[in-house]
């Protein structure tokens, strides 16, 4: 008997040495990619570094300048700007439009004007961020931009602006942008999302004599609650590292007030050459970013399993 349980545990044994195998490239590459730049990052930013010569270790000094840096905590201000255009109002927009789309453009007028709808929502997600960038910044052009010369067509002059040169103005100019380019992605993963629903619901809320506003809230929403948490937890995450359209649009101006802490930390890097700075903003920027995603998460898994308890 202690034999034949001796052969069981060798060939239980041989069998999970074989999954490290598949387990390997994968490693490898997170080593690579992720662990060994990340170290590399944390000790530059232990140190004094100029991109040439040799590293001066100086501790924590670059941490404790942070800390009293304004540009760095306005940099965090306009994240959470950013969040709002990333994550809250896209999911907004997106539960109403999919739910639009898939309650009543697709019985009324067919799935395939629905999916040709979806498509174009999600145009601005395939589109290369440069080219984008390079569209938002002629229509924003203050002088003959499609914006200003539309509204100086339909005689509202005074509503013309310089979008983004106008120091109170540009943020929100780059908002909107975050927003159109968002709204495509929260709309397909909540169109996927209502197609699971058991139609049955909606034809008991109907002949309950319930609206569509209230079947939108009573069963839309709380169906959707998965999708949803996963949506901000992926747009959240991007907000905080957003970069690319920084860099397209604004470069951070004019002045600052557009700048965010990846552009902040590249600025830092390239810019003014301090790379222990902007290799410290780098850290900080990474814990936060963690500490987002671990809070999002912990979220999602507890809603998840409410969310199949109450359907069991």
């Amino acid at each position: 008997m202690s034999s034949l349980t001796a052969v069981r545990r060798r060939s239980t044994s041989e069998r999970r040495s074989g999954y490290w195998w598949y387990i390997l490239p994968g490693a490898v590459g997170f080593l690579a990619v992720v662990a060994v730049p990340f170290g590399m990052n944390l000790w530059y930013s232990l140190t004094s570094f100029r991109g040439v010569g040799d590293p001066v270790f100086i501790g924590f000094e670059n941490y404790q300048r942070l800390l009293g840096d304004p540009l760095f905590w306005a940099s965090f201000r306009h994240s959470v700007a950013f969040i709002v255009a990333m994550a809250i109002l896209p999911t907004a927009i997106g539960v109403v439009v999919a739910a639009v789309l898939f309650n009543f453009i697709s019985p009324k007028f067919g799935s395939k004007v629905a999916s040709f709808l979806r498509a174009t929502y999600y145009l601005p997600q395939i589109l290369p961020i440069a080219v984008a960038g390079v569209l938002w910044k002629w229509m924003y052009q203050p002088q003959y931009g499609i914006i200003n010369t539309t509204l100086r067509d339909l005689g509202l002059d005074g509503l013309a602006q310089n979008w983004l040169g106008d120091s109170d103005l540009a943020i929100y100019a780059v908002m909107n942008v975050l927003v159109w380019l968002q709204i495509g992605y929260t709309v397909v993963v909540f169109m996927a999302g209502l197609s699971r629903v058991d139609p049955a619901l909606y034809e008991a809320a109907e002949l309950d004599g319930a609206t569509w506003l209230q079947q939108f809230r009573t069963i839309t929403l709380n169906q959707l609650r998965p999708e949803i948490a996963v949506v901000l937890i992926t747009t959240s995450v991007a907000a905080l590292k957003v970069f690319a359209p920084i860099f397209v649009l604004t470069r951070g101006g004019p002045g600052t007030s557009t700048i965010v802490p990846a552009y902040f930390s590249f600025s830092n890097f390239f810019t003014t050459t301090k790379v222990g700075y902007g290799a410290a903003v780098a850290s900080v920027l990474a814990l936060m970013i963690s500490v987002v995603a671990v809070v999002l998460l912990r979220y999602q898994t507890r809603n998840s399993e409410g969310f199949e308890d109450g359907r069991g």
